[in-house]
């Protein structure tokens, strides 16, 4: 029977990545994000709940998320959960829960004022669009960076953009 481990996290990064290197001089990065849930109370009112997960990134993912990712950026993660035990400084087993990262993207804008690989164009006068679609007053220039593992890759939108119009 086949089975599944997989998690996909969209959350806040909580520090910046904390980045070393094994022995083998392979990339090790490790960040946690918050994720926030929003619900009614039993009284009515409305709650939110901050979860926090840790995330492990390795090889050439860490490298890049070492680059890219700072607190408080909007962070996209998909992998798998890894559980484990370890003993504390008083010898007590402590039990811990990781996700091994296979997959990032940030979402939202460059922070710093940096720019995007090729500027936007300039907004072009609205067309009517389909009654109700939401889409008219949406723009396509938001940078991000999307890598992953499996692809080796760190790439802009622009970068995407130019692949296609070959």
């Amino acid at each position: 029977m086949a089975s599944v481990n997989k998690a996909i996290i969209v959350g806040n990064a909580g520090r910046d990545p904390e980045i070393r290197y094994l022995q083998s001089g392979k990339a090790v990065a490790n960040i946690s994000i918050a994720t926030t849930s929003k619900y009614k109370g039993q009284d009515g009112n409305m709650m939110e709940e901050t979860q926090w997960h840790r995330v492990t990134f390795y090889d050439k993912l860490a490298e890049i998320v070492g680059q890219y990712v700072k607190k408080g950026n909007p962070i996209y993660v998909e992998g798998r959960i890894k559980y484990g035990k370890f003993k504390n400084k008083d010898g007590v087993e402590q039990n811990t829960c990781d996700i091994v990262a296979t997959e990032m993207q940030l979402l939202g804008s460059r922070e710093g004022g940096q720019q995007s690989a090729a500027p936007a164009a300039p907004r072009q006068a609205a067309k009517p669009a389909a009654a109700g679609s939401g889409f008219d007053d949406m723009t396509d220039d938001i940078p991000f960076v999307t890598a992953s593992m499996y692809y080796d890759m760190a790439t802009s939108k622009a970068r995407r953009m130019r692949r296609h119009d070959r």
